[in-house]
């Protein structure tokens, strides 16, 4: 009888450590708030160049630059919804956002399958825009240089990836729906 007792309460402090040890992520969400705020002084030193030489700026110059912006862009908000979607799906609910009118809609919606989908969805997004400034920057060009054919297969990689996460999402769906319904 004491022995159980002795492993109920050590199997009651290692699940107290386990279940407060997720606080240990919180740091590496800091951390990317952090890197967001280096990523937006790197948006406004490209703005700044990119409005420095507008008037001696070809069309095909100016796309490849606002590209670039774009690009910073969207990986902020793929910074952002980590912070967001795996902070709330891995550590905590962040109650001072339910009461404000700001709130994202999809904040404490995104669950850990949802967030694989929109990351691979940026990063599908960020491929794209890389891969439309290599072929502006090869406008006229005969041949696509070796560089860009391994970003097209990054680029497909991606997608390929995208459409796997998204079947595996849908096949496990299909298999709780009918556990739940039989």
């Amino acid at each position: 009888m004491a022995y159980s007792v002795i492993m109920n309460r050590i199997s009651h402090i290692v699940e107290v450590v386990l279940f407060r040890a997720r606080f240990l992520l919180a740091p590496l969400y800091l951390g990317l708030v952090g890197a967001l705020v280096l990523l937006c002084f790197r948006f406004v030193i490209e703005f700044y160049h990119l409005a420095q030489k507008i008037g001696e700026a070809t069309p095909q110059s100016f796309t490849l630059d606002l590209l670039a912006l774009l690009d910073l862009t969207l990986l902020a908000n793929l910074i952002l919804m980590v912070i967001f979607a795996g902070y709330e799906n891995f550590v905590s609910r962040i109650d001072i956002a339910t009461e404000s009118k700001d709130r994202p809609h999809w904040m404490g919606t995104i669950d850990f399958s949802g967030l694989k989908i929109k990351l691979i969805g940026s990063l599908v997004a960020i491929s794209v825009i890389e891969l439309l400034k290599d072929f502006i920057e090869l406008a006229g060009e005969d041949y696509v240089t070796g560089g860009t054919k391994w970003r097209i297969v990054i680029h497909l990689t991606f997608v390929a990836s995208g459409v796997l996460f998204a079947l595996m999402d849908w096949i496990a769906d299909k298999r709780e729906f009918h556990g739940t319904h039989k």
